[in-house]
């Protein structure tokens, strides 16, 4: 199915299924976090061990607010800043924040943090807040191949085992980079 409407692709991520949509850089595929069947089968499009982990986006802060709690008052404070006062061509943040015990083993791997993005996209945001929460984020393409840029090439990626939301993606000419909020370690510059 391809649709425009966020209403039905949040249908679709409630009852289970993968769907493809555009991001800030990248298309993206995802999936509801806590179903572990759809979770494993976006791993089976792509190729992609388990062991590595995801990234988990949200269309706001309260949708993650669970997991900033932890954290040093100061640090919460830069990681909203660098959501909340992104602009809109601006390379997006992913931060690995300390998880709590609602995140599914399967959605960090082999990792004690979660990688979380609170996404400027207008799309993304309106996805998120269909679903009514966060969802799963990993560049649509089969491990070791480009991700994909475009409807078409996620199509020629997967064809049709997929949902699609269809739409534009955002600004930015690179996936967001990615800090340890702890450590301010740069996982990925």
């Amino acid at each position: 199915m391809i649709t425009t409407s966020v209403a039905e692709a949040a249908q679709c991520l409630a009852q289970g299924q993968v769907l493809a949509y555009p991001t800030e850089a990248v298309w993206g595929l995802g999936c509801d976090p806590f179903n572990e069947s759809a979770f494993l089968e976006i791993l089976r499009l792509k190729q992609r061990p388990i062991e590595k982990g995801v990234i988990l986006l949200a269309g706001q802060v309260s949708q993650v607010e669970h997991l900033l709690k932890n954290l040093d008052p100061e640090i919460r404070e830069q990681v909203i800043a660098t959501w909340s006062n992104q602009g809109v061509s601006e390379r997006a943040t992913t931060w690995l924040l300390p998880a709590d015990e609602s995140i599914p083993h399967w959605i960090k791997g082999n990792h004690p943090k979660v990688a979380v993005r609170v996404t400027n996209h207008p799309l993304c945001i309106a996805l998120c807040n269909a679903f009514n929460g966060f969802i799963v984020s990993t560049s649509a393409n089969p491990a070791g191949l480009p991700s994909a840029r475009s409807i078409q090439e996620v199509s020629q990626y997967f064809g049709s085992e997929l949902n699609y939301l269809n739409g534009d993606l955002g600004l930015s000419q690179d996936a967001s980079k990615i800090i340890d909020a702890v450590s301010g370690e740069v996982i990925r510059a």
